[in-house]
């Protein structure tokens, strides 16, 4: 049998590669890095992390949870070792970053179908291939793709919050707390006074950023806008975003703070922490002298400042059959953010549902569509049969992109609730039918 080449070692490279090897197809994976890296990856890791360290909500009344559960029980990889690694973080998946990777290389690298070969690929694959280079794709394969494809890419920005060593932090001012008080004590919170944001707010406004690459235009994905572009479309903006002090009273005056950051742990050992929401692009000098003006931030160490990168996706309404084949080669499939679904798990997804899939077509069967009502096969639907051109948007799982209950159910969490049950009733009969 053919071997399959799996282009990127990312979250879905990883998941596509293992899930045709559990198969028993031989699979070659190449992953660039360290051999050239990327502008926002630190390592030569599996699957590294380079934004937040959740992978948001557990819970199946949200979209996010529900996403996780249908790649449990699809045997994810990523999920599974996501859930060997994690960090408290209330009701969300939160990992120790590191081991959460070493895991995953380890895993992918002690699997014999699968030969890792560490080098950049700059030429359009010959199929049968799926490529999952991600958001951050080099400039040699995004030229060659663009050649091939003959069509233009579509770009965004995302942005990357800082870390801080959670032994600077000044625990006199930080309390820490859960929203509601749900889910334990989690987090750590720095409260404002109203003149303490005003002033921050005053500064952040008119800090300085990295300058774009000429001829660029900032196209920002909402769901990972910068923090100084959120200030800048109001002073009360912050106050209903990252910074919303609802649900949140400070133990030491018995009152909600007028604003509060939050700080999320990021390791498993509790000596990092990063900023919720401080996604930002600001030139590292002036995060240093921003950031520090957060209540007890005054004398933080940064371990790392926040970064911006450029994020590379194909207009796959245009390009992409529902299986995530490539119309005009149908050898070739794509998987993760080059796709145009945003986050790491539904990236993960798109991964898993490729790697199934291309494992079905070596072995002379049928490439499975799933269901709709799924949260999976409801956000594929949309990036293969959305909007093409200049409408076509990243896109995260969320409970919208479902049809409809037959039934109208007014309480919010008890529609989500029977969506969810309604998903996993049909995702469990798809796999029924697979078997």
């Amino acid at each position: 049998m053919k071997s399959v080449t799996v282009i990127g070692a990312g979250l879905a490279g990883s998941e596509a590669a293992w899930q045709l090897a559990k198969r028993g197809i031989k699979v070659k994976l190449y992953e660039m890095r360290p051999e050239k890296m990327t502008p926002a990856h630190h390592t030569d890791l599996f699957a590294e992390l380079v934004c937040s360290n959740s992978l948001r909500s557990n819970l199946l009344e949200n979209a996010a949870g529900l996403l996780k559960e249908e790649m449990r029980r699809l045997d994810s990889l990523i999920i599974k070792c996501a859930d060997n690694n994690t960090v408290p973080a209330g009701a969300a998946l939160a990992v120790d970053r590191e081991g959460f990777a070493r895991q995953v290389t380890r895993m992918i690298e002690e699997n014999h179908n699968i030969e890792v070969i560490r080098q950049e690929v700059t030429e359009f694959p010959v199929g049968p291939a799926i490529i999952a280079t991600g958001p951050l794709t080099s400039d040699g394969l995004a030229k060659a793709l663009a050649k091939v494809l003959d069509c233009e890419y579509l770009y965004f920005y995302d942005a990357a919050s800082p870390i801080v060593t959670a032994d600077s932090l000044d625990m006199d001012v930080i309390f820490r707390a859960s929203r509601y008080g749900k889910a334990g004590d989690h987090y750590l919170n720095c409260p404002f006074t109203r003149e303490e944001y005003e002033e921050f707010w005053s500064e952040l406004v008119e800090a300085k950023g990295y300058p774009l690459k000429r001829f660029e235009d900032l196209k920002v994905f909402e769901g990972c806008m910068p923090v100084e572009v959120m200030a800048k479309r109001g002073k009360d903006t912050l106050l209903y975003g990252p910074l919303r002090p609802v649900g949140l009273i400070d133990p030491r005056t018995g009152r909600t703070p007028y604003a509060v950051v939050q700080l999320r742990q990021d390791n498993a050992q509790g000596t990092l922490y990063n900023l919720v929401g401080f996604q930002t692009n600001l030139r590292w000098s002036e995060q240093n002298r921003v950031f520090r003006m957060i209540p007890g931030l005054k004398d933080a160490e940064f371990v790392r400042y926040g970064v911006m990168h450029r994020n590379t996706y194909i207009n796959s309404p245009r390009l992409l059959l529902d299986t995530l084949q490539l119309k005009t080669d149908p050898s070739i499939m794509f998987a993760g953010q080059i796709t145009g679904v945003e986050g790491y798990i539904e990236s993960t997804a798109s991964g898993l549902v490729a790697g199934i899939g291309m494992a079905r077509m070596m072995e002379g069967k049928p490439l499975p569509v799933l269901p709709g009502e799924t949260i999976i096969g409801s956000l594929l639907k949309y990036i293969t049969t959305g909007t093409a051109g200049d409408g076509f948007q990243p896109m995260n799982a969320n409970f919208g992109l479902l049809p409809p209950l037959e039934e109208r159910v007014r309480d919010k969490k008890m529609r989500n609730r029977m969506l969810a049950e309604r998903s996993l009733e049909y995702l469990d009969r798809m796999v029924r039918d697979l078997d």
